[in-house]
């Protein structure tokens, strides 16, 4: 999706339906599995779409769409470990030019990660979507993504 304004426009329209969807849903793994689906059945190009939670040291795959994921992450590699440890959004174009990219799908080209953070704003994990075609995502993505990673932990009495 070329276009950063209909990107953006995409975003806001699967935000709302989300918002709708999980007005009184408190469970974040219910919240994570529904935002999940719907961002991976209505974004163009995405090929996998879920989340990596933090267990520990660990990194742990969470809900997710998509072929069958890497359950447990090597520590401190990979896009999502890079994600967890910057604290920030990372975009990558090419995953295979990304220093110790993690490939659990041969067939993915590029990858963004958004932290997902507790209400207390300590780190839970990312929100990690994947493509097979190169250098599909961008800084409107980041800024579309972030707020379906700020409501995992966001619902009515969720913690």
């Amino acid at each position: 999706m070329a276009d950063r304004k209909a990107k953006a426009d995409r975003y806001g329209r699967i935000l709302s339906q989300a918002g709708e969807l999980l007005a009184n849903v408190k469970d974040p793994v219910a919240r994570m599995s529904t935002m999940a689906a719907l961002l991976h059945h209505k974004m163009p190009g995405f090929s996998w779409t879920g989340f990596y939670l933090l267990d520990g040291e660990d990194l742990v795959v969470g809900p997710y769409q998509g072929l069958v994921a890497c359950i447990v992450l090597e520590r401190q590699r990979g896009v999502c470990w890079a994600g967890i440890l910057r604290g920030e959004a990372v975009v990558v174009p090419d995953v295979h030019a990304f220093p110790g990219h993690i490939a659990c799908d041969s067939r993915s080209r590029s990858e963004i990660v958004v932290p997902v953070r507790r209400l207390d704003g300590s780190m839970a994990g990312v929100l990690d979507v994947d493509s097979t075609r190169p250098a599909w995502f961008d800084e409107a993505d980041a800024a579309g993504l972030a707020p379906f990673a700020d409501v995992v932990f966001a619902g009515p009495g969720t913690r």
